[in-house]
């Protein structure tokens, strides 16, 4: 009998190793996969005038590091990270996934102009619902769409800020997760949510808004 049990846990043990085996290397060949997809809708998106390079796996594949040669004059020793769900491995994939975790490529440079400033923009957004009793249903809404609302700490809006803010704000869009202007190295970098990248347009169009935010970032100093 006891001989028959431990035969039960060899092959069960076996089962176990083999599934996973076959699910670690399954989704860090999704990983991999899906971060080169973004590295080539970024590189096309250059038309010719950057290129990815050095590129380093880490984290159990679920997270990348790349150089981006680019010629032009607003950025230099550009790079990029991009932060995928760790789905090799099952117990963080599922933390992850209760946290509410998202993918993200964030883009750090110098500048040719670095800013005169320091600045972090930290884009949150709050919705809400009614409440579930009876006496909120006969009660009329009137909903509207407002503008950005900028929350702030300096009492002083330095005007060499407008034109960067105004930039961030016109690209209401581009879900944000995190923004910053730094007098030092990096000078930008800019993080976002990898679900609004789906192809060579949406990577051109992200590429553009960091250009025209350098150029708004510097603009005093042409």
């Amino acid at each position: 009998m006891g001989r028959f049990i431990l035969i039960d846990v060899v092959v069960a043990g076996t089962f176990f190793v083999l599934f996973f085996v076959l699910w670690y290397a399954w989704f860090v060949r999704y990983n991999r996969r899906r971060a080169t997809d973004v590295l080539q809708w970024v590189q096309a998106a250059c038309l010719g005038k950057g290129r990815v390079v050095d590129l380093r796996w880490q984290a159990s594949s679920s997270r990348l590091k790349a150089t981006l040669h680019l010629s032009s004059r607003w950025f230099e020793d550009a790079r990029l990270t991009i932060r995928l769900l760790p789905r090799p491995l099952p117990a963080q994939w599922a933390l992850s996934r209760w946290r509410q975790q998202q993918e993200t490529l964030t883009f750090e440079a110098d500048m040719g102009f670095p800013p005169g400033f320091h600045l972090d923009v930290i884009r949150h957004r709050w919705s809400g619902q009614s409440s579930a009793s009876g006496s909120t249903r006969t009660r009329p809404w009137t909903i509207t769409r407002p503008g950005p609302v900028i929350l702030t700490t300096k009492e002083d809006w330095p005007v060499e800020l407008s034109p960067v803010v105004n930039a961030l704000a016109s690209w209401r869009d581009k879900n944000f997760v995190g923004v910053r202007f730094n007098s030092t190295s990096p000078h930008f970098t800019a993080t976002v949510a990898l679900e609004n990248l789906s192809d060579q347009k949406s990577a051109a169009a992200l590429l553009g808004l960091f250009r025209e935010l350098a150029a708004s970032s510097s603009a005093k100093q042409h």
